[in-house]
Formats: C-alpha cells, structure tokens, sequence
C-alpha cells in the first residue's frame, strides 16, 4: 500500500511538471500554429525556415492565458494517472498471486517466463488504460479548447455530463483502439529488442552490466515510442474528432468515420510524425501557412 502511494505521488508530481509539454505537443498534433514561420538555423547551422519550438509556443499561451493557461486538463490527467496506477497494481497484484514467484524474479528467468512478464505488463497496461480513457477524453477536450477559446469543458464532472449528454458512452473511449494498439506495440518491441540486447549484446563479464541494462532499456524504450508515435497522433486526433470544438472539426481536421480512415489521411498528407518533435520544426513541404486560421493547407 505504501508504494502505491508513493507511485501515485511520484506520478502525480511528474504530471504536473510535463503538462505543459503534452499540452503544447496536442495543440501541434492537430495542426494549430499560432505563430508564422520564422527564419532561424539547423543542427548543421544552415539558416532555413523554421516553426516555433516549445519554449516560443509556450510564451504564446502565457500571452494569453497567463501561466495558468498551461495547465488546462491538469485535473483529469490527474485523475487518470491516480486511477490508472491503482488498476497497473491490483492487475500486476492478482495476475503475480496466480503464479509463483515475483516480477523481479521473473526477470532473471529464461525466455518464456520473460514473455509471461510481458504479457502480464500488457494486460496490466490495457486494463489501465481502458479504465482511464475517458479522462484522457476530457483532457485532450480541455487542451484543444484554447483554438475555439471555448469553455465546453471546464471541470471534470461537467465534462461527463457533457460527454455523455452529447455522444453517450461511446465519446469516453474515442480514440482508444489505436492507444491500445499503440501500447501493446510499443511495450513487446522495448522488451523484446531490450532481451535480444542483454543476452548476446551484453557480456556478464563486462563491468558496470547493471547500468549497461538500464541504459539499453531507456534506449530500445526510446526507439519504441518513436515506431508506435503514430498510433498515439491518431488516437489523440479521433479523441477530439467531431466533437463540437473548432480544434476537432474543419478546417482543423476532417470528420473521420474511424481511426483508420484518420491513419490513411494522415498517411496521404505525409503528417503521420506531426507533432513528434518541439525543436528545430521544419515546415511542411508543400503546405502554405493561412495567417487568419493559424494552419497550414
């Protein structure tokens, strides 16, 4: 009980802190470029055209919404994060009850009971995030409010009511088959890529092996979020789709019958990593900036 709680404040405290981030990354994932393209230089010192990095994009907001204004869907990213750290424990609690042995202990056995650990993170995993997407709903609702400056969504009670009143249960998990997908795939590509590195990569004889471990994980973690970044976009996008806010209709986007149609149009117009980064933005090839509708066409 006492990790838990430490959990749950350690992910609170973390939450806080990387709002912001989330909060400019989504208002990019749906296109929303308030400032014109600036000239400024590349990594290798060329001067070319740039978009707005995160440190620009920020003082925009704070511009017009104060330093409140970056925190707008704090409350129920909060409360996703609380509920989904209990429901990741009780799930890895009960399914480590059925089967002897520890998660820790699990890591040092063979293949298969490595899989058999995968596969209870995966279940552990998709339970969470199934239980907490309708928060996450209300969060990316709350964020893209500033394109509109609607106030639809102002606290998380009225945001249910909301939800429900206008698309039933269903609006709670717009979105949430190409997070699960994203999750499913991102988790077995870092473990297994982490697995094949540590058995015949990594020699139990070299020295500081337990830091080379730790070090192979962050990266084969990096380079899965990386691959499984468009599952997250299109998860985002259909989350906000056609929902009576200007961030999720035209011309901000397409009304989208499912997330596969979102992936194919995302894929035509070769927006598939929009949003991905938040420094050294290049333009889009092809797209001339709109001044008044704050996008590219």
């Amino acid at each position: 009980m006492a990790d838990t709680c430490v959990q749950v404040l350690l992910g609170s405290g973390l939450t806080v802190l990387s709002h912001p981030l989330m909060y400019i990354k989504v208002l990019i994932q749906v296109g929303h470029e308030p400032l014109p393209p600036t000239l400024g230089r590349n990594l290798f010192g060329r001067q070319v055209y740039q978009l707005p990095g995160l440190f620009a994009y920020a003082q925009h907001i704070i511009r017009i919404d104060g330093k409140v204004g970056l925190f707008k869907g704090l409350g129920p990213r909060l409360c996703a994060g609380t509920i989904g750290t209990l429901v990741h424990g009780r799930v890895v609690q009960v399914s480590c009850a059925r089967r002897c042995g520890t998660p820790e202990e699990l890591l040092h056995q063979e293949t298969g009971q490595a899989r058999v650990l995968t596969t209870r993170e995966m279940l552990a995993r998709s339970c969470a995030t199934i239980v907490t997407h309708p928060f996450h709903v209300i969060t990316l609702r709350c964020m893209i409010q500033f394109i509109g400056r609607e106030t639809k969504y102002s606290g998380v009670l009225d945001s249910i009511v909301t939800v429900y009143r206008e698309e039933g249960v269903l609006g709670f998990f717009a979105g949430l088959i190409p997070r699960l997908l994203g999750d499913v795939f991102s988790l077995w590509i870092c473990n297994l890529l982490a697995h094949f590195l540590n058995t015949y990569a990594i020699d139990e004889s070299m020295s500081h092996t337990g830091e080379i471990r730790n070090c192979s994980q962050a990266v084969t973690g990096f380079f899965a979020s990386m691959l499984t970044y468009p599952f997250v976009l299109v998860s985002n996008l259909m989350a906000v789709n056609n929902c009576g806010l200007a961030g999720g209709l035209p011309p901000y986007a397409s009304v989208y019958p499912t997330w596969v149609d979102c992936w194919r149009h995302l894929s035509r117009e070769g927006n598939m990593s929009r949003g991905n980064s938040l420094f050294f933005r290049k333009l889009p090839a092809g797209k001339l900036y709109a001044v008044e509708q704050k996008r590219f066409f």
